[in-house]
């Protein structure tokens, strides 16, 4: 099940086994069949008793977000092991066994340390693995995933993919796999369901959907996609396909952007020498560090005036530990930063508060990044009145409507708070509060990994006006290999701490000279429909 956020598909996946509060959710109509063991039974009739005998019994449910799914007071492993006992006459013991062989399927490291620790101790991917393994502890009938791999790195969600698909054969199940990436899909679905404002728009097979789609709506999700698109085009948008349908969809990606051309690299802006970034992780009796996690070791590079940087590597290599050390954020263990020629470490309070002023980032979730209970031209604002820009109240509400128009919102969302606006809408906001003090370098710290394909591309295409406009520096962030190529001039690969691999974005990607760069470009999603993906 393929669509945008809003579109209808976590709705859809969580009816099936009546997660919706009612009221206010009503059915008003239709029915679901399941076949339980042969026997069909409309899950919109059934009696309490025998709901709560198929849930994650019969059908079980892998949710979008590990993190809150889990229990952070209960270790992984009893909380598998309780479902375990929920749905079986198995002893304590025999649900403790079980539970260490699931997690050897799901492959996760170390079966029995791993039974012990609890969530906030495990990574992001190690969490779904649990997630999966606890779905399957009832062997299903059917597994429902919601948005299994979202933000993840693509390595990860690779395995991920290749790990739902290996148990959907071994057992014999059937898959429901929502996600809002049909090149994604495209790896794992036999047939696709494409849902548009809370109706299918378009199903088929996946090879018959993907090679010749026929909706608006469903050649949109495809042609947004970075990875088809060279840097310097501008991506197609939804609007673009539903809204004026008769354009010729050649002239939607004709636009160039400017880019700064490698002769044209002469002033830095950052040089980074010999950087460092270590942490104490084994201690003995009496304190003294044993031991250290190198979360950036010995890295040299320079950033130059006018060009976006691109950082990419999976999660725990060190980017966004990087990106915070050279605004300061983070200090470093050895090694030295110079801001336009200025050494950060040896700078006087007054020169550090003017580089800051010039220094931003956009943070990777932008609804943690504000303050819910403060309304968004507030938030904006703030930075205007803590460096004393402009001390006049009417004159900085005039600036903020202005930063709002700039990355397309209104002057009607100065007053709203952040949960009244889409995850999209919430990242421009935070765009807007990085600019205000019109900085000259920005790192974008994952700012597009959680969005969906379609908003994706208008935040890139946003990013990329913005920065013709404000004529700033960039290093953006991301896990992504094919976001990093089409938005930056140069790449650098980061792995366990150190830069692996550098270059001209384009030499990069088609002829990248590491292994572990050629595994980020393997796992993008979509390769095997060729173009058309």
């Amino acid at each position: 099940m393929v669509g945008e956020s809003g579109s209808g598909k976590s709705v859809t996946a969580l009816a099936v086994l009546q997660l919706l509060p009612s009221p206010p959710a009503q059915y008003a109509s239709g029915e679901i069949i399941f076949s339980n063991k042969g026997k069909p039974c409309d899950l919109l009739t059934v009696s309490k008793d025998e709901l709560q005998q198929l849930r994650g019994n019969a059908i079980a449910m892998v949710f979008q977000e590990p993190m809150t799914s889990l229990n952070p007071v209960h270790s992984c492993g009893k909380q598998v092991a309780e479902a375990i006992l929920t749905h079986s006459d198995m002893s304590k013991e025999a649900a403790f066994k079980k539970t260490i062989t699931l997690f050897e399927d799901v492959k996760l490291p170390n079966p029995q340390k791993m039974f012990h620790k609890h969530p906030h101790e495990i990574s992001g991917g190690q969490k779904q693995r649990v997630m999966i393994a606890m779905a399957m502890s009832c062997n299903p009938q059917l597994l429902i995933c919601d948005e299994p791999t979202t933000a993840l790195d693509v390595t990860v969600q690779k395995n991920i993919l290749g790990l739902i698909r290996n148990l959907q054969q071994a057992h014999e199940m059937g898959v429901i796999f929502i996600s809002h990436d049909l090149a994604l899909v495209s790896e794992i679905a036999d047939k696709v369901v494409v849902m548009y404002k809370g109706q299918i728009v378009e199903q088929g097979t996946t090879t018959a959907v993907l090679a010749s789609p026929q909706h608006p709506y469903t050649k949109a999700l495809l042609a947004c996609r970075p990875a088809l698109h060279q840097k310097g085009q501008r991506l197609p948008v939804l609007s673009d396909f539903i809204n004026d349908t008769a354009r010729p969809m050649t002239t939607i990606v004709t636009e160039k952007q400017t880019g700064t051309d490698d002769n044209n690299r002469t002033e830095k802006i950052i040089s980074v020498n010999e950087l460092s970034v270590w942490y104490p992780s084994k201690k003995n009796l009496f304190g003294k560090t044993l031991d250290y996690q190198k979360a950036v070791n010995n890295v040299s590079f320079d950033i130059y005036k006018g060009e976006t940087l691109g950082l990419v590597g999976e999660s725990g290599c060190g980017k966004t530990t990087l990106g915070r050390t050279l605004l300061g954020l983070v200090p470093p263990t050895k090694g030295d930063i110079r801001f336009n020629g200025k050494n950060m470490a040896t700078a006087t309070r007054h020169e550090t508060i003017a580089m800051r002023r010039q220094m931003q980032i956009i943070f990777q979730d932008p609804y943690s990044s504000l303050n819910p209970n403060k309304k968004i031209g507030d938030a904006i604002a703030e930075p205007l009145k803590v460096h004393g820009i402009i001390s006049n109240a009417a004159q900085r509400r005039d600036k903020v409507v202005e930063l709002l128009e700039k990355v397309k919102l209104t002057a009607d969302h100065y007053h709203r708070y952040p949960h009244e606006f889409s995850g999209g809408q919430r990242q421009r906001i935070v765009i807007a509060r990085a600019l205000a003090l019109q900085p000259s370098f920005v790192v974008c710290d994952e700012s597009v990994s959680a969005l969906d394909v379609s908003v994706q591309a208008q935040v890139l295409n946003l990013l990329n006006d913005l920065k013709k406009d404000f004529q700033f520096t960039a290093l953006f962030i991301s896990h992504d290999l094919s976001v990093i190529r089409y938005i930056s001039d140069r790449i650098m690969v980061m792995h366990k701490g150190m830069i692996v691999e550098a270059g001209n974005s384009e030499d990069v990607y088609t002829h990248p000279k590491t292994a572990y760069t050629k595994e980020l470009i393997a796992a993008i999603p979509g390769k095997a429909f060729g173009s058309t993906l």
